[in-house]
């Protein structure tokens, strides 16, 4: 068999490729990174850390690129890759991620962190910032978390059901400003027609689940597979049996959760308990 030919020297990894792309455009044009950020109205030592893959800035950020360079979609598109890519990801998460990435439905139960899928940035950097990561690396995996977002808005998205433990809504982040938007996020999410949330008020007792956070893909081959974690460790399962275990307690601990409109009317309460920023 023939070897297979290079069409192109550039990076087939999505977050280098994307930092390609941009150093490339800029060049192209001509202009340094202070002149560029000078025309864009942006820190030039932002655009130099996109250019090196350091960071890989928002949606908002890769569109108005697309615009400056008339490049329409190319680098949003670039962007999308790699946030969704599996490899920034440890090891051990990247098969689930592959499988979450393909899966029909989601349903998932939280202890007392959101999922990726709804944290927003400044959710993730303060629970990853916990965990001791810090400097570049932290930027890199608040980013990878919170791409994770794109799967819940995209046209094709699963289905996605995921019970809170009371804990998680009682649990603020330090930063008031960074809670709110957190809270709003969640307020906003539970009105798309394929999410439903529910909250597992603390009255509800114990529970099989009551020290395991899971999230259980519905393959389309109609397969079923759970992913188990604690604060130290996280497992994929995929032999049926445990898989059905898992889901007939999830099954009865459901039936104790608030319906899907109380639930947003607790979020809503736990918004108005939250201190507004001072008048400036």
């Amino acid at each position: 068999m023939p070897q297979r030919r290079t069409v192109t020297s550039r990076s087939q990894e999505p977050r280098q490729r994307f930092a390609e792309e941009v150093k490339s455009l800029r060049e192209k044009s001509g202009v340094s990174l202070r002149q560029l950020a000078d025309q864009l109205g942006w820190d030039w030592s932002t655009l130099g850390k996109l250019e090196r893959g350091q960071t890989l800035g928002s949606p908002e950020v890769a569109q108005a690129l697309d615009q400056h360079y008339g490049t329409p979609g190319l680098l949003l598109a670039l962007w999308e890759l790699a946030v969704a890519d599996p490899t920034q990801f440890k090891e051990q998460y990247r098969r689930y991620m592959l499988l979450e990435s393909e899966a029909m439905s989601l349903w998932h139960f939280a202890v007392s962190i959101l999922p990726g899928v709804l944290q927003t940035d400044g959710y993730a950097r303060e629970v990853l910032a916990m965990g001791g990561i810090m400097g570049e690396e932290l930027t890199q995996q608040v980013e990878a978390r919170t791409g994770r977002r794109a799967l819940l808005v995209s046209e094709a998205a699963p289905t996605f059901r995921t019970i809170l433990s009371e804990a998680v809504l009682r649990t603020p982040l330090r930063d008031a400003k960074a809670w709110r938007e957190q809270l709003e996020h969640l307020a906003e999410v539970v009105e798309r027609p394929h999410v439903t949330l529910q909250v597992l008020p603390q009255g509800a007792g114990l529970h099989g689940l009551v020290s395991t956070d899971v999230m259980f893909l519905r393959l389309n081959n109609g397969q079923a597979v759970a992913y188990t974690e604690t604060a130290y460790h996280g497992e994929l399962v995929e032999e049926n049996k445990e898989v059905e275990r898992l889901q007939r307690a999830y099954d009865s601990m459901r039936d104790l959760a608030l319906s899907p409109a109380e639930s947003r009317k607790f979020i809503l309460r736990m918004l108005e308990e939250v201190p507004c920023e001072p008048s400036t």
